[in-house]
């Protein structure tokens, strides 16, 4: 994804983190499911896995999502991407609590630093100030 977009994404996803409560009450009534998250660590794979199983974020699907995104795997970054682009589509539906691994540090030592920089060459100092704003 060009950087771009997705500094524009980040932009957005700040913009409606700002206007949330430190503290999310999450409540569904008894028909309805919701499928909590935790701890992907850079596997894209893992979450495919669990929208194959448990359907994409939707009206009628809640997710939790408990931290821990990044750090670790490879692909940190796509998650972030989509877990950002499904909150701004379904707000009410979808739910990121951060984690310890959405910490400035944490990533300079565990991967999350040295992936994005890989990946965006020109714009990677920028886009991970953004990322760490959101954080």
């Amino acid at each position: 994804l060009h950087a771009r977009y997705v500094l524009n994404l980040l932009h957005e996803t700040r913009k409606h983190l700002k206007q949330l409560p430190n503290i999310s009450h999450v409540s569904t009534c008894y028909s309805e499911e919701v499928t909590v998250c935790g701890d992907l660590h850079g596997q894209l794979d893992d979450l495919f896995l669990i929208f194959y199983k448990n359907g994409l974020p939707s009206p009628s699907k809640s997710y939790v999502f408990n931290g821990d995104f990044v750090d670790r795997g490879k692909q940190s970054l796509e998650i972030l991407v989509i877990l950002f682009t499904f909150l701004l589509i379904y707000p009410k539906e979808v739910h990121l609590n951060r984690g310890n691994h959405e910490d400035h540090m944490v990533n300079l030592r565990y991967g999350f630093t040295k992936e994005v920089m890989q990946k965006y060459k020109v714009h990677g100092k920028k886009i991970l100030r953004m990322f760490q704003n959101v954080f």
